[in-house]
């Protein structure tokens, strides 16, 4: 015969009462389709919602929102490259193109601006042609709200390489870095920002005209800066990043 205490013997454990927290993770999901469980988990957090990321983890599972994975064919690894850390902000930016459509089949390009240091960035112009001119023209804006960096780094591209860029960056003294043709990776602040900006809006959007792919771009870039968590920034976003390092 088993000793056993008689209120061991009549426990049941008390079950965990996740409705809250299931029902906020599958409203999270719905709105950012492109976010997985580990940054799911980091906005439940900053609710109050949850602690334990093993318990977002098993409701993610049980709710079928793992998201689906590109299988990517492989290739011969590339030559890592490990690029200078800027220190503060607006020491150093990169910038450059994505494209994408309307429904009409109309093509627009979107030039995008990333400060190396916080991540942030600061203003995504969308429209059909963007050449060097235009290119100054929202440099010269940044100026007027935030000041320039020292250092702008791009590809190659016609519209950075121009006349009416080097002219600018001479007066301004500002340095243009441009990258080795046919070689992204040494632009990967911006890259990576492209892939963001693609995967979590192009991609999961129709446009309807440049005004309503104008107006959902830009709602997506202050979400970025302001409510997006980045896990290279200790998973604050990139406006928390730079106002806590503020003056280091």
């Amino acid at each position: 015969m088993v000793n056993i205490s008689v209120s061991a013997y009549r426990y049941r454990p008390k079950k965990d009462n996740d409705d809250a927290l299931r029902h906020r993770l599958c409203e999270l999901a719905g709105q950012r389709k492109r976010f997985g469980s580990p940054r799911l988990h980091i906005m439940l957090k900053r609710e109050n919602l949850v602690v334990n990321h093993k318990r977002t983890e098993r409701i993610y599972r049980e709710e079928g929102l793992a998201l689906r994975r590109k299988r990517r064919r492989k290739s011969a690894a590339g030559i890592r490259i490990v690029l200078p850390m800027a220190m503060r902000p607006n020491e150093h930016w990169s910038m450059d193109f994505v494209s994408d459509s309307i429904i009409t089949g109309q093509r627009f390009r979107a030039l995008t601006i990333i400060d190396n240091y916080s991540r942030e960035c600061p203003v995504i112009e969308v429209d059909t042609s963007l050449g060097g001119a235009r290119v100054v023209n929202v440099l010269d804006r940044l100026a007027e709200t935030r000041g320039l960096p020292e250092v702008i780094t791009m590809d190659n591209g016609p519209e950075f390489a121009g006349k009416a860029l080097d002219e600018w960056a001479y007066r301004k003294s500002v340095k243009l870095n441009f990258i080795t043709p046919g070689k992204p990776v040494e632009n990967a602040y911006a890259e990576s920002f492209n892939g963001r900006l693609r995967d979590e809006c192009l991609n999961t959007n129709w446009f309807l005209n440049l005004n309503h792919a104008r107006n959902i771009i830009e709602d997506w870039r202050k979400d970025y800066n302001e409510l997006r968590p980045h896990s290279s920034l200790k998973n604050m976003t990139p406006m928390e990043y730079a106002n806590a390092t503020a003056g280091f």
